[in-house]
């Protein structure tokens, strides 16, 4: 089930895989294992997300497993698009959110923050300036062939005011990686417990990896309910702070949780096409600052509530 389109594909072309870049699809609620367990997977790798896949580094900020229940809400179905973002940067004047705007129904206080607000470029010309991260990548300052690639540079604070403009919100580490594991089937990867090939994923592997491929490029790696690009493509920004000793708090096992605890870094999930195997699995947990302009890092928003 599709949900409520944003505004950044207003008079864009549905260049994304033939759809709408901006299609958002629906997420049922459950409850799920968050995390990795300390099982062994044994020689043949791993069927969930019961252990580490052989040959992969796995981290204990993955650690303890703790059960999760999720409210059902809407995630996009592909990362946020080079077209997309130039949509926002055609109407930034600079205007930041208002307070509390794009926070989680069910999570008070998720919301934007005034102290933010000077985190955010002037103006158009500014944020145009904040794109050009490095060489070879996504954004061009007129429209290209580019458009339907995801896009990257953009920091946390630009990511979550493009999706309250949009009309949505930065998903919670919880929701994305309910999402990417399927939910209660606690998949290993997005489209199950398969090592990732060329046909999953666009991640870092020999002459594959490549920041400009469009999204939605591998169909083959949808998650349970038909998100593209969970794994690999851009690494996603989260809403919450990263904290590795987070799954030890006794909020994260709280319905619907999200570490709003201030530590140094955001949680970005999903691995990219820089990235290796070890980082697209659906459990991984990485973390950036939030004023990083980062060459393989992008987002996608969430959307709604019960």
């Amino acid at each position: 089930m599709s949900g409520a389109q944003g505004q950044s594909c207003t008079g864009l072309a549905a260049v994304c895989q033939g759809e709408s870049c901006c299609t958002s699809l629906q997420v049922p609620g459950g409850t799920f294992p968050m995390g990795r367990s300390t099982e062994s997977c044994g020689t043949v790798g791993c069927q969930g997300n019961e252990g580490c896949p052989v040959g992969s580094t796995c981290y204990s900020n993955e650690q303890p497993e703790h059960d999760v229940t999720i409210s059902s809400f809407y995630l996009d179905k592909y990362e946020v698009t080079v077209g997309r973002f130039r949509s926002f940067v055609n109407a930034y004047t600079g205007a930041v959110p208002a307070p509390d705007a794009g926070e989680n129904p069910d999570i008070p206080g998720s919301g934007w923050q005034a102290v933010w607000n000077s985190s955010l470029p002037a103006d158009a010309a500014a944020l145009t300036l904040t794109m050009s991260c490095g060489t070879g990548l996504t954004w061009t300052d007129t429209a290209g062939a580019n458009e339907s690639a995801a896009i990257v540079c953009e920091n946390w604070y630009e990511a979550f005011a493009f999706c309250i403009w949009d009309g949505g919100r930065l998903p919670t580490e919880a929701e994305w990686e309910y999402a990417a594991a399927g939910g209660s089937e606690n998949r290993q990867y997005p489209w199950g417990s398969q090592s990732p090939d060329a046909t999953l994923a666009n991640y870092l592997i020999t002459a594959e990896g490549d920041p400009a491929l469009p999204v939605g490029s591998k169909p083959a790696g949808a998650g349970r309910w038909g998100h593209q690009d969970l794994a690999g493509g851009v690494l996603e920004f989260n809403l919450d702070w990263m904290d590795i000793g987070w799954y030890s708090d006794a909020a994260a096992t709280n319905d619907n949780p999200a570490n709003l605890t201030p530590v140094v870094s955001r949680s970005v999930r999903g691995g990219s096409w820089s990235n290796p195997a070890d980082n697209i699995r659906s459990a991984k947990r990485l973390g950036t600052l939030p004023t990083t302009h980062g060459a393989n890092v992008g987002f996608r928003c969430a959307r709604g509530g019960p």
